[in-house]
């Protein structure tokens, strides 16, 4: 394993201030170093950028981002134990690495960061669709950050870059692909993490674009989505009809058969009947 800087291995870390992972955080710790920096180099060239990361655990993302050369990072941190490792690696980078403690869910980090913005971050399992659907959402678009660099389950990845017609094909993936590009950049085995996950994880990489793909209002879009999707086996006009009372009518403006389900229907689909529905 190749050294990134001069501070101790992760294992040795987590020996010294006794940090074994704990389920009700989702954690799962990351010890290869070699894998951390290649998941920090997805996130591109970080010279110029403020990056956040969340659950940095014992500091190996954190590490390979200041190693990578990031102009700063924001790690929030809601596990107190990691607090002293996080202190070291801060120690070792003055002036570029913030740790906030708290739950990533009740902290804006925008007070904090200086744009430039990329996210990266190994998410703990248990909050990370949440904060994926969060940063996908925000009341203004484009939104604070330019890129995410994030790692999942591999089934979570799978549904965000999911195309219509397969089962991983649901609101993830549309509210991801509306709004960026995503893609699957890396595949890690279970056996990479400490302790190891019942699951296989990939690290997913989306890029923020200028504007939607297609005009839609994402109010609108967002609620007939999880409409559509919340009784995918349905044809559309029954799943649908509680957002208008004309359904069947708005489907047709739109282009589309009343008789379709959600899975067959691509983001252009979407977007079009949000425009209908969201006419008077």
């Amino acid at each position: 394993m190749t050294a990134i800087d001069s501070l101790p291995p992760l294992r040795d870390v987590i020996n010294t201030h006794d940090l074994k992972a704990r389920k009700s955080l989702g954690q799962n710790f990351l010890l290869d170093l070699n894998l951390t920096a290649k998941i920090a180099r997805q996130a591109g060239d970080l010279t110029a950028c403020d990056v956040l990361e969340i659950g940095p655990g014992p500091g190996g993302l954190t590490r390979a981002l200041l190693s990578e050369g990031a102009r700063h990072v924001l790690a929030i941190e809601k596990d107190a134990r990691c607090l002293p490792a996080l202190a070291e690696i801060s120690d070792a980078y003055p002036g570029r690495l913030t740790v906030i403690e708290g739950d990533a869910l009740d902290i804006d980090p925008l007070a904090h960061l200086t744009p430039p913005i990329r996210i990266a971050a190994n998410l703990p399992y248990n909050v990370g669709t949440e904060l994926l659907v969060r940063w996908l959402t925000p009341p203004q678009w484009p939104p604070f950050w330019e890129s995410l660099t994030l790692m999942f389950q591999r089934e979570v990845a799978e549904r965000i870059v999911a195309q219509p017609g397969s089962k991983a094909y649901g609101r993830l993936a549309l509210l991801a692909q509306w709004r960026a590009d995503a893609r699957i950049v890396m595949h890690l085995p279970p056996e990479a993490f400490t302790p190891a996950p019942k699951v296989s994880s990939a690290v997913v990489h989306l890029t923020a674009l200028a504007e939607p793909r297609f005009p839609a209002d994402p109010a609108v879009l967002s609620r007939i989505v999880a409409m559509a999707f919340n009784q995918r086996r349905k044809m559309l006009r029954s799943a649908l009809k509680g957002a208008a009372s004309d359904i069947e009518d708005r489907l047709i403006a739109a282009g589309l058969k009343p008789t379709d389900r959600a899975e067959q229907i691509p983001l252009e689909g979407f977007c079009a009947l949000a425009r209908e529905i969201a006419k008077p």
